[in-house]
């Protein structure tokens, strides 16, 4: 019956997952932080992955910046993005940025070729991504940013038969329908508030697309640090991730560097089960100290039971229960509560996933 407050920021990896079936609250859990992280942080931005269209409406009314992505869409986002502090790591060390990024061109390349490809492929890659960038580079990242369209270009007049197959592999995703990332981004990916609403990404760009969004906001967040901003990460329906191997790891790398870049990840979904059975996700558990646990499936708390330790009467806490309540695991400590928000406020009606609430 008191108020609990917890700043994660002060957790040695303040990382985060919010657990639970559907209906339970997540979203709404998810979109309260959010609302909080807007109103009294100043000096942070706040990201979101947005599978099922429900960070809209939220995004719009704080001015934020919806970034629809798709085959069909007007606006894009430029996979060839790149700033100057995507080279450094997370010990703060100066790398050079090409080194990174041509390794997330070649995962592109993978996943449009079909398969894995040979160290001579990585070779053609990393000659071309330098040839592309130079004058990028040179001129301090400012002016006309490559793209994928410049890229495979380049890769047309290389001699090797390597350069030749990602080439057309890639033409699909250059010349064809699904060229929405070979195009200059049109959007404004440094507001304070951006969201990446994914739901019409289709089957056939869909690994593609998880694997641009990730690497755009792991450009936001390493730009970020260089400014002193705090970059929030919330990922909607994670599982849909992990079904990608580039995906995932490129997501797990993230999980682990982002703390030490200035930001913070959320991961909400109510797969726990499933996403469980990979390694990446398993890590990423281990690389978080808060975990909001609403009511979960019987399958779900037996996961959960093994994942922290609970107690039976700790998972009582989360076994048919009503919408936001449930366990904080905040470090070691395990806490229950009851979130209640006001329903007459406008506020309530941003964030609620529930229609028929407001129906007329």
């Amino acid at each position: 019956k008191n108020m609990i407050i917890a700043d994660r920021r002060e957790l040695l990896n303040g990382n985060s997952f919010i657990l639970g079936v559907s209906g339970s609250g997540k979203s709404f859990t998810a979109k309260q932080e959010i609302v909080s992280t807007l109103l009294r942080e100043p000096d942070a931005d706040v990201i979101v992955i947005d599978p099922e269209r429900e960070y809209r409406a939220l995004t719009q009314a704080f001015g934020g910046e919806v970034i629809d992505i798709s085959a069909i869409s007007d606006t894009h986002i430029n996979a060839m993005d790149l700033n100057a502090e995507y080279g450094v790591d997370e010990d703060g060390i100066q790398r050079s940025p090409i080194i990174l990024k041509s390794e997330f061109i070649m995962s592109l390349c993978e996943l449009s070729v079909g398969k894995e490809l040979s160290t001579q492929h990585y070779a053609v890659v990393d000659r071309c991504a330098n040839i592309v960038y130079r004058n990028y580079i040179q001129n301090n990242y400012q002016g006309e940013v490559p793209t994928l369209k410049t890229f495979r270009e380049e890769l047309l007049k290389q001699p090797e038969e390597q350069a030749k197959d990602i080439a057309l592999a890639l033409e699909l995703f250059t010349e064809g329908s699904l060229n929405t990332f070979a195009k200059p981004t049109n959007v404004d990916v440094n507001n304070r508030f951006v969201c990446y609403d994914i739901l019409e990404l289709g089957s056939q760009l869909k690994s593609v697309g998880m694997l641009v969004v990730l690497d755009n906001i792991l450009n936001r967040i390493t730009s970020n640090r260089r400014k002193g901003r705090i970059t929030y990460v919330f990922i909607d329906e994670i599982y849909l991730l992990f079904k990608s191997g580039y995906s995932s790891g490129f997501l797990s790398t993230l999980w682990k560097r982002v703390r030490k870049y200035g930001g913070l990840c959320t991961g909400i979904t109510q797969n726990i089960v499933e996403i469980m059975k990979s390694d990446a996700a398993q890590s990423m558990f281990s690389n978080s100290e808060f975990i909001i646990m609403l009511n979960q499936s019987s399958s779900d708390r037996e996961v959960i039971k093994k994942q922290f330790g609970l107690t039976d009467q700790e998972l009582s806490y989360i076994t048919n229960v009503r919408s936001g309540q449930g366990l904080l695991k905040i470090n070691n400590n395990i806490i229950p509560f009851i979130n209640e928000f006001p329903k007459d406020t406008e506020l309530y009606r941003l964030m609620s996933t529930k229609p028929k609430e407001f129906a007329s």
